[in-house]
């Protein structure tokens, strides 16, 4: 496993993404539980993963307590750097601190080492929100303020605010979701903060189980990259990934993780529901792709990215005409 320092934050840089912990359309209760989870858990501890992320309104803060019960049980609290993130349907000072407290109490622990505001909301000012913030650090309660979902000028905005740093930002980032490659990533990397990275797998898409022939149900049939369309569009991104991985004898997965952590201040946080998984996932920290490598996987995205853009300006446009035609 390798690590990565942000102002005083240090993390692997292959976490464990705990969404699906308590999240029905996940699978949990069906496909796995609270057995599943303590060993994908302690399994990740095993090989060095220690950034292990949740939130408040994952499966209706039940991930949260799933977590909560497991490392108070194996007493492996001060193994993890504990993250999770807060709803802002209100995030005044006032709100941030109750939300804080609620997730205390649910993670069964004193302090929140990683404590994140989930997305922006422009009603309420941040001046307010990071006074709570400041408040949760003065206290002892959380140890580092982040944001997710939020552009560079939030961001920034959101450092101001605090008075201090915000270390990082947590947003959509893997081959198939380039954008924080435009602003987010050069931030991080100049001003020595993390973006952390979640849906590095694009939910699954990158790791080649899924196919346009047979689109998933559950939580990923509402995401657009299971499209037919796009399904079939991402084609040559995979066969990329998997030339790539038959030169590593690693899995396309695997090669998809190390090509998101191969950039500075980058961190991702896949999801796991079997120990099979989470081993996979640690694994792709020891990968170092070659230059040559990166690049071939970069320009293979950035052809499904242009495929896609043609598309949508296409239909644009032939809806345009068939508005003038009436």
């Amino acid at each position: 496993m390798r690590y990565v320092d942000a102002e005083g934050l240090a993390t692997s840089v292959i976490g464990l993404g705990a969404w699906q912990f308590g999240t029905p359309g996940w699978g949990w209760g069906t496909d796995f539980g609270p057995d599943d989870a303590r060993a994908i858990l302690e399994r990740a501890r095993q090989l060095g993963v220690t950034l292990v992320d949740t939130a408040e309104t994952y499966g209706n803060g039940e991930s949260e307590r799933v977590l909560g019960a497991i490392l108070a049980e194996s007493r492996a609290r001060d193994s993890v750097v504990l993250a999770t993130k807060l709803t802002p349907t209100w995030p005044t000072r006032d709100r941030v601190m109750a939300a804080a407290r609620g997730s205390l109490d649910r993670l069964a622990t004193d302090r929140i080492d990683l404590y994140q505001v989930h997305f922006p909301n422009p009603l309420v000012p941040q001046s307010s929100t990071m006074a709570g913030m400041r408040a949760l650090q003065a206290g002892g309660l959380i140890r580092h303020v982040g944001v997710s979902n939020y552009n560079l000028g939030r961001w920034r905005d959101a450092e101001a605010a605090l008075g201090g740093p915000v270390v990082s930002n947590q947003v959509s980032y893997s081959l198939l979701r380039r954008a924080p490659e435009r602003q987010l990533l050069p931030y991080a990397a100049s001003a020595g903060r993390l973006v952390i990275a979640y849906s590095p797998l694009a939910q699954g898409v990158l790791s080649g189980n899924y196919s346009h022939r047979d689109p998933p149900g559950g939580t990923r049939a509402s995401n657009l990259l299971f499209s037919e369309e796009n399904l079939r569009r991402a084609e040559p991104v995979l066969d990329a990934l998997r030339e790539i991985a038959s030169a590593h004898d690693a899995t396309p997965a695997q090669i998809a993780l190390a090509w998101v952590i191969h950039h500075p201040h980058v961190v991702a946080i896949p999801g796991a529901k079997s120990l099979a998984q989470v081993e996979s996932n640690a694994e792709a920290a020891e990968i170092t792709l070659a230059d040559d490598e990166f690049l071939h996987l970069a320009d293979a995205a950035d052809r499904f990215h242009r495929d896609r853009l043609l598309s949508a300006t296409t239909m644009i446009g032939r809806r345009a005409r068939s508005l003038v035609r009436r």
